[in-house]
């Protein structure tokens, strides 16, 4: 409504979650680099505690894209399931089939856990909204930190919850899980200063070019109402923004503040405002606002004011790293400034994030460029920032300008249309998916990215090599240079979405194909190339139990189900001519080579979509 009066491209304090409007300060900052430090402890459980509105979800985020390709996750939303609830959840989040009488779970699970450890990958449980676990689940969850080999921990759980988890591990009777906490970190809220750059941080993305908009009472005040908590901070900026709109300013005082707190917490504006006064509005009352809120992070919802922190207890810490800035990686209305305590936490946990990826094992390849060697730290830039700059500054490129170039890299060159449909009649299907970097390590071929900087800038970029700091990227204009960019700096420009192509079967329609039928033939050949098995159909039975033998090698779901995931791995393992990372582009105006499996028809069926995600 006021967007326009201000100049903004867009609300600058909108509760729909938004990572454009990401912010991190110090303190969420040196709790990143606690999580990572504790993950390289390698068991036991990591404690994340902070007030209602701290930030807990956005470190949470931020962890989540900066872990390394061989941990799995298995994150649990609601803590108030029972123990057997519990590890049905575990067993659904790590993919693990169960037989439909198994009545022992955690035989499953260990099964499973020692599977992951023989091929080298690590397992996180985390838990949001820890604090409403039952002491039955947090004993379950503690047994489950158990599980051993001769050399090391099975499992580590991240317990991510209000300052009452603190309080409950504190209790005698959890003294078990206390002992086995390997880091905490307690959020604080914002300072004043934090407040104004996050001000600052949210006006500029939202498009905001002019003067100050709040003066520096106003901001006094806001921090002083709100306790310095960013979700309480929107909602009162976002009224405040309206009354200001409505009362012809252009800027916000002190008194329009005052006004925007009594419409949105009651008349309570001595600082502290109970939660019995709270007065939301009404638009965010319903349904789809209140989700929004209950799901979002910092950049969107709230503490509610109560008692001051308390200092959290923190682990020592007789490691030191290399000193690295870690403001370089990061926009720079991001991260103004990084306090040194900030910055030494989180050379620590850039340690140890690289042995993390170091500890992964994917599958040896014979690079076709050599590389150069990159300091193992989560936030180093290196000498192609500038490029990277460049890049997201020339405008968005077309995904399928770029999604044509990609099908040079398989030798195809696509006629006109929409490039997936095109590919298709060349016997190559797209396939897209948005789970971040595990699944592009397991496939280990090039692909489309698509980055987005907190100005909301885009760019289309291929990927063409991918090792365990660092990813290089190639540009769709003619004659650019690849750029080899650090996981950390590409964790805050990539949403974690992929698009790549692979070489689909004869008469293949888009569906999964079946374990019986014309097609079983040509999946028995592939198998044969992997297994040793016999190369032609006879039993649809066994054909499905060589393909779940197949997929559980593989790392993925073994249902028997021969979805594109399961014939993108297949076309690897049984060596059918597609490019591998790393990956060197042909030279501009190179003749695309032969595809290795003769086109076939494009189907006429609805239901075979261009572009199919996957199993």
């Amino acid at each position: 409504m006021y967007e326009s009066y201000f100049g903004l491209a867009r609300e600058p304090f909108s509760v729909a979650p938004d990572p454009r409007f990401l912010y991190l300060s110090d303190k969420h900052r040196e709790a990143l680099g606690y999580l990572m430090y504790g993950l390289r402890r390698a068991g036991g459980f990591v404690l994340l505690t902070g007030e209602i509105g701290a930030g807990k979800t956005t470190v949470w985020r931020a962890f989540l894209e900066q872990l390394p390709g061989h941990v799995d996750v298995a994150y649990v939303a609601n803590p108030k399931l029972g123990v057997t609830a519990l590890l049905r959840r575990l067993c659904e989040e790590l993919r693990i089939e169960l037989a439909e009488d198994q009545a022992d779970l955690i035989d499953a699970l260990h099964g499973h856990l020692l599977l992951a450890h023989a091929s080298g990958r690590r397992t996180l449980i985390a838990v949001d909204e820890a604090q409403a676990l039952s002491f039955d689940v947090l004993e379950q969850l503690r047994l489950l930190t158990n599980l051993v080999t001769n050399e090391s921990k099975l499992v580590q759980v991240l317990l991510i919850g209000q300052p009452e988890l603190r309080n409950m591990l504190a209790m005698t009777e959890m003294e078990s899980v206390s002992q086995r906490v390997v880091a905490r970190f307690h959020l604080p809220a914002l300072s004043l200063d934090e407040v104004r750059r996050y001000l600052a941080h949210r006006l500029e993305v939202a498009g905001y070019q002019g003067p100050g908009l709040f003066e520096d009472d106003a901001i006094r005040r806001l921090h002083r109402l709100c306790r310095g908590t960013p979700r309480r901070i929107n909602v009162l900026c976002d009224r405040a923004l309206l009354l200001a709109f409505q009362a012809g300013e252009k800027r916000v005082d002190r008194a329009l503040v005052d006004r925007a707190a009594a419409d949105v917490f009651g008349q309570n504006l001595q600082g502290t405002v109970p939660l019995s006064r709270l007065n939301w509005p009404a638009w965010l009352a319903g349904g789809a606002a209140a989700g929004a809120v209950l799901a979002g992070s910092l950049w969107v919802v709230p503490r509610l004011p109560g008692s001051q922190p308390k200092a959290a207890p923190v682990v020592a810490l007789a490691a030191s790293a290399p000193a690295a800035s870690a403001a370089s990686a990061l926009p720079p209305t991001v991260a103004p400034t990084i306090s040194p305590r900030a910055s030494a936490v989180l050379d620590m946990g850039a340690t140890a994030l690289a042995a993390l990826n170091a500890a992964s094992a994917p599958a040896p390849v014979t690079p076709t460029t050599p590389t150069t060697p990159v300091t193992p730290t989560a936030f180093a830039m290196t000498d192609d920032a500038d490029a990277l700059e460049r890049l997201l500054a020339a405008g968005d490129a077309s995904d399928d300008l770029a999604l044509r170039q990609l099908a040079s890299w398989w030798g195809v060159t696509l006629a006109g249309g929409e490039a997936c449909s095109a590919a298709r009649a060349r016997g190559l299907v797209c396939y897209n998916a948005r789970r971040g970097l595990a699944p592009i390590r397991q496939l280990a071929r090039p692909g489309l990215l698509t980055l987005t900087d907190e100005r909301g800038r885009n760019a289309h970029v291929l990927l063409s090599a991918l090792d365990d700091d660092a990813a290089t990227l190639q540009a769709t204009a003619p004659g650019a240079r690849p750029l080899r960019v650090p996981l950390a700096r590409l964790a805050w420009l990539w949403r974690g979405d992929f698009a790549t192509f692979w070489r689909a079967p004869p008469g293949y329609d888009g569906q999964p194909m079946g374990t019986e039928g014309p097609q079983a033939d040509w999946l028995a050949q592939q198998l044969a190339q992997v297994d040793g098995g016999p190369p032609h159909f006879s039993d649809g039975e066994m054909l499905r139990n060589r393909v779940s033998a197949f997929q559980k090698v593989q790392g993925i779901k073994p249902d028997g189900q021969v979805g594109p995931m399961t014939l993108m791995l297949l076309n690897r393992a049984s060596g059918i001519a597609e490019p591998r990372l790393p990956f060197r582009p042909p030279a501009a105006g190179a003749t695309p080579a032969a595809p290795a499996i003769p086109p076939v028809a494009a189907p006429t069926s609805a239901s075979a979509s261009a572009s199919v995600a996957a199993r």
